[in-house]
């Protein structure tokens, strides 16, 4: 039918909609999260860290924000509930000293303590004070493409004595974290290339983002 024209599976065409609704759909991470398990550590107040993955459209509601506590540093455990490819970071603050002034990023490392963000992270970034949600922090995609567990460190702010933050964006995809692929990919490489059945199996790895 018309719906397949764009030559994606369902419920992935993306291209059809308005821009809003597109852009408010490619930052929908945050429904991935898996919240029971959703750590944020040196939140003044107990669950604040949470409220701050929320809907785009909803990043200006500045009723809902994390603020830190014993000092500038705040460090967020993120599970989901399946393999993300993350493409892009927004963080919104209020436009002083309270905003985050950089933000470390690891992988696949679950229950970090701060201890652990002597580690190296998979990227670093620079922020800009972003009072209204319109920064976007690209991700290097190849380092972030598996990604199950995310934890983002802020070190420090901009001159405060404690970091506030309204808004944590997240941008990527999402997949099932079991999926079909390594069955595809070993019966592959198990096949006999003579045999012509092998030709009934390529097509799907088309499918394979």
């Amino acid at each position: 039918g018309a719906a397949m024209a764009h030559g994606h599976g369902p419920g992935q065409c993306r291209c059809c909609g308005e821009a809003a609704a597109e852009r408010g759909a490619a930052w929908g991470l945050y429904l991935r999260i898996d919240r029971q398990r959703l750590q944020c550590l040196n939140e003044r107040r107990e669950g604040s860290g949470a409220s701050v993955f929320r809907a785009w459209e909803e990043r200006g509601d500045r009723a809902q924000f994390v603020e830190s506590d014993d000092d500038e540093e705040l460090l967020f455990n993120i599970p989901f509930t399946g393999s993300v490819k993350l493409k892009g970071v927004i963080v919104m603050g209020e436009d002083d000293g309270t905003h985050p002034a950089e933000m470390r990023l690891f992988r696949n490392i679950p229950h970090m303590s701060f201890d652990d963000t002597a580690k190296e992270p998979e990227q670093t970034f620079s922020l800009s004070r972003d009072p209204l949600g319109e920064l976007e922090y690209p991700t290097k995609i190849a380092r972030f493409s598996n990604v199950y567990h995310l934890s983002i460190h802020f070190p420090k702010n901009f001159g405060a004595e404690t970091t506030k933050i309204f808004y944590i964006g997240l941008k990527g995809e999402w997949a099932e974290a079991h999926r079909h692929e390594v069955t595809i990919c070993n019966y592959e490489a198990s096949a006999n290339p003579a045999d012509h059945k092998l030709e009934q199996i390529t097509p799907q790895t088309h499918f394979i983002s």
